[in-house]
């Protein structure tokens, strides 16, 4: 096991963090008048307009899915009806019938549109493991279309020298992914946690919001164009090579290079976005809903989310309320620390029950997740109580017969608030491979719109009903010893 962890940490070296939110704070003259205008109540969250770029819109542009078989039927009409871009960023594509019906109609949309452009972004590991893969499965239409269609695998540029040749697949996972999934069709994009495959289309609950507005849909169509650039692009042949766009492959080499030309790409990009957006924010007078794009890059040298999700969990005051939902519970220390020290909120904890984990039952270690998730609530729960902060925070866990349960995210109520002011919705856990090694995105939504407001808080409803409180659970529930050895080695891991 030692040997395992050796192997999997010889290629990573730390990463300089990149200073990026102070990177959009050299523009002070653009943040002094920053504010939510017409929305005095949400004065304490003004912060967030000097840390990302800001996107006013009004809450009725933004749909609530909350079932996944509405999220595949939305994905398949949007895509029908696309007339000239489709971008589809995830960490996989499925296989099986409902995914062979998506590409399909991708086939289709592409055959009656000359002009439709194909753009998909995916794992290059996760991508690509065994015979029928998603790659396989998208390269007929790169084959058809090549003048139409961006097939693009994301690799990490931690996987490289002896790990990349002994590494079996799905070990070699464990190194960092492409964890993104944003859904872009025309001037709609969808924000979610959920993959493109069966399970996340028929009994995988999860989190998704559709977005109906353009500046929003450029910027995502945009900045997914930045990460393939820096990605391995799919040739008709089948090979994998450079973006056009790009000179250094991920896994030769010089790592440091490699890492220093990705962050940039990336923290110009959005530099540029923040300035324009601060510029453009009077614009939209009647906006009610405010939408701040964070991304995570952890294995670049990018921290962005990460940031702006502590401040959120340190700024909460008293008399405030948060919801925190990860479909697995792992936390990263500094999280765990705000919460217990630094977070004044009333908090309840939303996780998967082992048997709505997706690993429950797995074949090999991988069954042993959902008691690692266990082990590692269980020590923070009983750290809350040995600093007597239990009273504040209270553990669910989510538990439908036959799901599996992979919503993620969080829901902030002011003091005095029935109704959630903010969520955070996207790809991040708010792990540690969120935080540190995968690719993540997420968006921050606050609103003055209460019809949007009821909504998101039925949303959180629906996930709470199928919850019981689990704090006494938690702490019978026994953990095999082999279990607890892996999670003090590889915690970083998973």
């Amino acid at each position: 096991m030692l040997y395992l962890r050796r192997l999997f940490s010889q290629e990573l070296a730390p990463v300089a963090q990149c200073d990026f939110i102070g990177c959009l704070q050299q523009t002070p003259n653009l943040l002094a008048s920053a504010g939510f205008t017409g929305a005095p109540a949400l004065e304490s969250l003004t912060w967030l307009h000097n840390l990302a770029p800001c996107f006013p819109l009004r809450g009725d542009q933004i749909q609530v899915i909350h079932e996944p078989q509405h999220f595949y039927e939305t994905l398949v009409q949007r895509i029908a009806r696309a007339k000239r871009r489709i971008v589809l960023a995830s960490l996989y594509l499925g296989t099986g019938q409902l995914e062979s019906a998506v590409v399909q109609t991708l086939r289709h949309s592409l055959q009656a549109e000359s002009a439709l452009r194909l753009n998909v972004l995916l794992d290059f590991t996760r991508g690509t493991r065994g015979a029928l893969n998603s790659k396989t499965m998208l390269l007929p239409l790169v084959r058809d279309f090549a003048s139409q269609v961006q097939l693009s695998l994301y690799h990490t540029p931690d996987l490289r020298g002896m790990t990349k040749r002994l590494a079996p697949p799905r070990w070699n996972e464990l190194l960092g992914l492409q964890h993104m999934k944003v859904y872009l069709f025309d001037d709609a994009v969808i924000i979610s946690g959920a993959n493109l495959s069966n399970d996340y289309f028929t009994n995988r609950q999860d989190r998704y919001i559709l977005i109906e507005d353009k500046p929003l849909a450029d910027f995502y169509a945009q900045f997914i164009e930045r990460v393939q650039e820096f990605s391995l692009a799919v040739a008709p042949d089948a090979s994998e090579g450079l973006h056009r766009n790009w000179r250094i492959l991920p896994y030769e080499g010089t790592k440091e290079q490699f890492i220093q030309l990705a962050k940039q790409r990336i923290a110009d990009f959005v530099q540029e976005t923040f300035e324009r957006q601060a510029r453009a924010k009077e614009l939209n007078p009647q906006a009610d809903t405010w939408v701040f794009p964070l991304m995570e890059m952890g294995q670049i040298g990018i921290h962005h989310d990460s940031v702006v999700t502590k401040r959120l969990l340190s700024n909460c005051v008293a008399g405030s309320r948060l919801k925190l939902a990860t479909g697995y519970f792992n936390l990263t220390q500094e999280y765990m620390d705000t919460i217990t020290h630094k977070c004044l909120a009333k908090c309840s904890i939303l996780m998967a029950h082992p048997n709505a984990n997706g690993f429950q039952g797995a074949k090999g270690p991988a069954g042993g997740i959902p008691a690692a998730y266990t082990l590692i609530a269980k020590s923070f729960y009983e750290s809350l109580v040995r600093r007597q902060q239990n009273h504040r925070v209270n553990f669910f866990e989510y538990e439908k017969p036959g799901w599996t349960y992979h919503a993620k995210g969080l829901w902030y109520y002011l003091p005095e608030a029935r109704l959630p002011n903010l969520t955070l919705i996207g790809s991040s856990n708010f792990g540690e491979r969120s935080v540190n090694r995968d690719l993540e995105t997420q968006v921050c939504l606050v609103t003055a719109n209460k019809d949007l407001s009821q909504r998101l808080q039925a949303e959180a409803d629906r996930l709470y009903d199928l919850s019981q409180t689990a704090e006494r659970e938690i702490v019978q529930r026994q953990v095999p010893r082999w279990v607890q050895a892996v999670v003090r080695i590889f915690r970083n891991f998973f």
